[in-house]
């Protein structure tokens, strides 16, 4: 033994829960503190540690508050820490950006049932003008909830309710031709997992909401291996690459586009793809966007 007090801890994996439960929080903080190698922050590691990552009482240390008060918001006992904690946890635990306002958000306790997103007569209208790139938006659940004709194509058929689930998060766990589609599958699950785990700090009451991560947790093991981890992904842009039967292995630059939440709605996420100019991808995508107009023709 080492010597330390470790407060009843255990390696033992957390118990999923959502930003709806009482332990939202403590389970965020958990899992970060997991993650953090105490190499990385001054201290001593080495095999005879029982625990990955932090000790309780080195993260309450490091953040400059008491071990009493920090083994409370674990616990779910303590849940509403002032910004000056906040801030000093996630300095302590090297968040980022993302999981800086997940965790500011999980400590806000923000309550109440999300709203329903409204798909604007305009917001069709500029999908469909993006004839040559492909396009789809997405609500807090990940629902796809418009699109054009060539995102739906790219993606696996989604103006098809027989060829894919139109949730984005179901299709990739729970649907083996997704790992066909999205040939860097793991990242995908990650992004997905991280943007459930943020939506669900921000509308812990939402069932419908709660009830997608439920069905998923049950039905697949690695969604709870990536839940557990703690990931939070907001939606930004770089590089993806999609596998299409006719137009082949696509590596496509994305942007996401947050459009404003009207009041009392919920704001929708566009995500919007291209190909470099003079590329393989480029000719592809003509080729791909030419087949897909044509088929829609009457």
């Amino acid at each position: 033994m080492d010597g330390v007090n470790h407060i009843g801890e255990t390696d033992a994996a957390t118990t999923l829960t959502t930003g709806g439960s009482p332990h939202g929080l403590g389970d965020f903080l958990r899992a970060r503190r997991a993650r953090v190698a105490p190499e990385h922050v001054g201290l001593p590691g080495g095999r005879r540690r029982r625990v990955r990552g932090l000790r309780r009482e080195e993260l309450a240390q490091l953040a400059g508050i008491s071990v009493d008060y920090y083994v409370r918001l674990e616990q779910g006992r303590a849940t509403q820490p002032s910004a000056e904690v906040v801030d000093a946890l996630a300095g302590a635990l090297g968040l980022d950006t993302a999981e800086r306002g997940h965790l500011a958000t999980l400590a806000g306790a923000r309550q109440g049932p999300a709203p329903e997103a409204r798909v604007s007569p305009m917001l069709r209208r500029l999908l469909d003008s993006m004839a040559g790139f492909p396009a789809f938006a997405t609500n807090h659940r990940l629902d796809v909830v418009a699109w054009n004709a060539l995102g739906a194509e790219l993606i696996g058929g989604l103006a098809e309710p027989a060829r894919r689930d139109r949730n984005n998060a179901r299709y990739l766990f729970l649907d083996p031709a997704s790992r066909v589609v999205h040939p860097e599958w793991d990242d995908r699950a990650a992004e997905a997992v991280g943007q459930l785990r943020v939506w669900s700090g921000r509308y812990p009451d939402d069932t419908e909401l709660a009830g997608l991560i439920a069905e998923l947790a049950s039905h697949s093991a690695e969604f709870r291996r990536i839940w557990d981890s703690g990931e939070v992904v907001m939606c930004a842009a770089g590089r993806k690459r999609l596998r299409h039967p006719v137009a082949g292995l696509l590596t496509l630059d994305f942007e996401t586009l947050h459009v404003p939440a009207a009041p009392g709605e919920t704001g929708l996420v566009v995500h919007v793809f291209n190909a470099e100019d003079g590329s393989e991808e480029a000719t592809a995508l003509a080729r791909l966007t030419e087949t897909v107009t044509v088929s829609d023709r009457p």
